[in-house]
């Protein structure tokens, strides 16, 4: 299985000048939405996923993923792995896990986005989690943005990953972009201005 042609072929892997959600620029942009509308597609890479999360010997009870990026593909990954499903959302700018959602304590808990960058939004809802006893057994993505090391993967972690080192992140395929803060873009120094895609601010 090819990711970067999934992306392609659903015309989600993006080429522009991009405002991600760390604030950084880039050329590039992964739009899972995309690729996900298609439930056939969505239930191909979740299996995928899912069979290397069964292989490792990874334990899962549940599966929680951060709205709203992550929701399409933890859903289907929890149906894979046939395990429940829930996710945290933003309340006034705080990740929370409501609309009845509990975790038991010691629940082996499985946590789910679309992409992975830094893992900053992931670890907030993880951070719920284990607020109410769960324990976090792994994370997973579709994409690895190449910021963390992902099981299977010769890519080592970047200092900017906030995801821990001794909890195992499963991802298909690893696509590495440059990035720039601002000052350094150089899309902004011919002139071009950032978009704003995905979730936030769209």
């Amino acid at each position: 299985m090819n990711l970067e042609n999934i992306y392609r072929d659903a015309n989600a892997y993006l080429e522009g000048h991009f405002l991600l959600s760390s604030g950084k620029h880039s050329q590039f942009y992964l739009q899972s939405a995309k690729v996900l509308e298609n439930p056939k597609v969505a239930e191909l890479l979740a299996t995928n996923l899912a069979k290397m999360i069964k292989q490792s010997g990874t334990q899962v009870d549940t599966v929680c993923a951060p709205a709203l990026g992550g929701i399409l593909a933890g859903y289907e990954l929890a149906r894979a792995l046939g395990v429940r499903f829930i996710f945290a959302e933003r309340v006034e700018k705080v990740m929370t896990i409501r609309r009845g959602f509990e975790v038991q304590k010691g629940e082996k808990v499985l946590m789910c986005e679309d992409i992975i960058t830094t893992g900053g939004s992931v670890l907030e809802a993880a951070s719920q989690v284990e607020k109410q006893g769960g324990e976090i057994v792994a994370f997973a993505a579709l994409a690895n943005r190449g910021f963390c090391k992902r099981v299977g993967s010769n890519i080592d972690a970047k200092p900017t990953c906030k995801l821990p080192n001794d909890i195992p992140f499963f991802a298909l395929g690893d696509f590495e972009f440059d990035v720039y803060d601002e000052e350094n873009c150089p899309l902004c120094k011919e002139g071009s201005i950032a978009f704003k895609p995905g979730s936030r601010g769209n």
